[in-house]
């Protein structure tokens, strides 16, 4: 007996149809699902910051699918302090560390202040993307108190707090100071605080500024001793107790979370349960993104991939694809990548659309993951698809002065346009990302065929001949005679080698391409094809 399908066939579904189970065996109300990410604000948001809020949003989008009412909140941590100054950022903002970042300058002068700048870019983001959110600020949710009963509850049993986080990871630091950073009101700073003692009559915390080691390094204190009026949000949680107390003053109900931050989520969902007397939402724990040498993508580490780099070169639906496709599992990624997305975005339109078959089961999956990568707001018809390789060296051949009718001519020619069919905005918008790629970068990124002997010996011929070639006829030539010595055709041959480069089965003539996108570069993308046997 077969399984049934569940909503579009996804993770999403799945996880959705979950939380729901859940929540009716803990006879919750289902008036309202809602669905969280963290907004970090302390440095550029990365891609996997946009992680969060993509899956959860999938989640939200699914309940209402199910017929629930459901939002996502993108809760933004303004008030966390500045533990590093982000690589690309003046060395001026040293004397910040250690300071909430709503209440640093904009280095950019743009914005009211450092936290809002960062934040507002992964907003940004998250609205090309088009997805929905209500957003809250940390300073903002701490001032107007709507977490101050859960603030008061958890400092009256900080020593239960502090013995659920040495129990989870052996950090004894939380048995001896109360789990709240106070700002400190004299030097402005957060981290540098400790406090030790709550005072429930007046909801005020009393204070040292001590100094705090961040990474290695002191961040020095004041020496101030004062209190923190938490009504008035003169201080923070920490994160080993915010999260708890956002997911129940917030009627959290799912929040998908990072593997860095599982011990965090394990502590906060004790916190939750034992002191808050509030059942966690549903978790979904996924992978980090890392660079292709092997490092975490993020902030600190000064190799950050940020949403609006991944725009200059693909559409927010091919941002969203690389999102959703998978959820468990480590990636590498790197800018490289981008075209494979986009031209793996075509061939889900070509599925979803009914251009390209596959196995029942498959195409309900892979149609719904087409629908989440457009928020549910599917096209009415397919677009024009453009192998993005193929895109990228016509608009690097093309004279600039008449651009659009030489595309034309060439995609007409080429049968990616009709007779009389012109560029229309979806794929002036394509043109676009060529435009960008080519004038910043000329990898070819090849997409994976399987080869046979005869013909990895007949690309491993074209390697060698590439290495001392010049001329296009040439190159030209090099293709016919190494399929004929290896008993290919050279039709066929010919077809292979478009798809590697340019994932199409024709384009222009192989000689001038070759050339014109950089020899090494395509014997890179060629070595790469063979190495994948």
């Amino acid at each position: 007996m077969s399984e049934k399908t569940i909503g579009h066939g996804t993770w999403y579904d799945k996880m959705a149809q979950k939380v729901i189970s859940r929540e009716r065996k803990l006879g919750q109300s289902l008036d309202l699902v809602k669905t969280e990410m963290g907004l970090g604000a302390s440095g550029f948001p990365h891609i996997g910051s946009l992680g969060d809020a993509a899956r959860s949003y999938a989640v939200t989008l699914a309940l209402k699918e199910m017929g629930f009412n459901s939002e996502l909140v993108a809760f933004c941590d303004d008030t966390d302090g500045l533990r590093k100054v982000p690589v690309g950022l003046p060395a001026s903002l040293k004397k910040y560390l250690g300071f909430p970042v709503s209440s640093i300058p904009d280095p950019f002068g743009c914005h009211e202040s450092y936290g809002k700048h960062m934040s507002s870019l992964l907003l940004d983001a998250l609205d090309k993307c088009g997805i929905q959110y209500h957003y809250l600020s940390a300073k903002e949710v701490y001032e107007k108190g709507l977490l101050l009963d859960q603030i008061r509850t958890i400092l009256l049993n900080a020593k239960k707090v502090g013995e659920i986080v040495k129990e989870e990871v052996g950090q004894d630091r939380y048995t001896e100071v109360l789990p709240f950073f106070p700002v400190c009101s004299k030097c402005g700073r957060i981290y540098t605080t400790k406090a030790y003692k709550f005072e429930p009559e007046t909801d005020k915390v009393l204070y040292k500024c001590e100094g705090l080691e961040i990474r290695g390094k002191l961040i020095a204190g004041c020496g101030h001793e004062g209190e923190a009026d938490i009504a008035k949000g003169e201080g923070k949680l920490t994160w080993k107790s915010e999260f708890a107390a956002r997911w129940k003053a917030l009627d959290i109900r799912f929040e998908a979370y990072g593997k860095d931050i599982a011990d965090s989520v394990k502590i906060n969902d004790r916190i939750c349960r034992e002191v808050l007397c509030f059942e966690p939402p549903s978790h979904a724990k996924y992978e980090m993104f890392l660079d292709k040498g092997g490092k975490k993508i993020s902030k600190s580490a000064g190799n950050v991939f940020t949403p609006q780099v991944w725009f200059r070169y693909g559409s927010p639906q091919s941002l969203l694809l690389l999102m959703l496709k998978r959820f468990v599992g480590t990636r590498t990624l790197d800018v490289s990548d981008i075209p494979s997305y986009m031209n793996e975005l075509d061939e889900l339109e070509d599925v979803y659309f009914g251009k390209k078959q596959v196995g029942a089961k498959e195409a309900v999956k892979l149609r719904g993951l087409y629908e989440y990568c457009w928020v549910m707001k599917t096209p009415a018809k397919p677009s024009i698809h453009v192998p993005y390789n193929l895109l990228a060296f016509l608009v690097k051949m093309a004279p600039q002065e008449c651009l659009n009718a030489f595309l034309t001519e060439k995609l007409q020619s080429y049968r990616y346009l009709q007779k009389n069919q012109q560029v229309d905005a979806d794929l002036a918008k394509r043109v676009e990302y060529a435009l960008n790629w080519v004038q910043d970068f000329e990898e070819i990124k090849e997409t994976p065929v399987s080869l046979t002997e005869a013909e990895e010996a007949a690309v491993t011929n074209i390697v060698t001949v590439l290495e001392a070639a010049d001329e296009p006829d040439e190159i030209q030539n090099a293709i016919f005679n190494a399929a004929k010595t290896n008993g290919l055709k050279p039709g066929a041959f010919f077809k292979t080698l478009y798809l590697i480069l340019m994932g199409a089965p024709q384009g222009p003539r192989l000689g001038p391409y070759i050339l014109a996108m950089g020899k090494q570069n395509v014997i890179a993308a060629l070595r790469r094809a063979l190495s994948k046997k």
